[in-house]
């Protein structure tokens, strides 16, 4: 008897369509068995959080409707959401944006990459978690994965 595949759903909460394209390129790489669902801004992004919470949310910074700051603000105010990972994706290195991520409770702060291979690299990093176990929050100076 065959074990059956469970593949990992992942929200991409995201509005620029190439960075979508991009991220699901990448995704396929990385040989994990997964769903890509796609929030094109922070309003449908709580449509679909009700509809099913994720194995992992990749949030956007820079959203209309909602931005990933007001999401993740939201988000870690809902029991519902406590066991959910959120990695924030963006291409915003602001300190002061860093920081306020970190304070609002998101795990990792992942910055857009150049190429798809350095994207490849850091889907990687964060897949080698075990979410399933436990909730990681580094120390605020591993916070943004290089």
């Amino acid at each position: 008897m065959t074990e059956a595949i469970i593949e990992k759903d992942i929200l991409l909460a995201e509005d620029d369509n190439d960075d979508v394209l991009i991220f699901d390129l990448a995704m396929k790489q990385i040989d994990i068995p997964h769903v890509m669902r796609h929030a094109e801004n922070g309003e449908v992004l709580f449509v679909l959080l009700k509809e099913k919470v994720p194995y992992i949310l990749f949030l956007d910074i820079h959203m209309p409707c909602k931005d990933g700051l007001a999401c993740i603000v939201e988000i870690r105010k809902n029991k519902e959401y406590d066991n959910m990972p959120v990695i924030m994706y963006t291409s915003n290195l602001s300190e002061r944006i860093v920081e306020d991520c970190f304070r609002n409770g998101a795990n990792l702060y992942m910055t857009k990459t150049a190429t798809i291979n350095g994207l490849v690299e850091k889907l990687r990093k964060v897949f080698s978690v075990d979410w399933n176990n436990y909730m990681h929050y580094p120390p605020q100076n591993q916070f943004v994965l290089s």
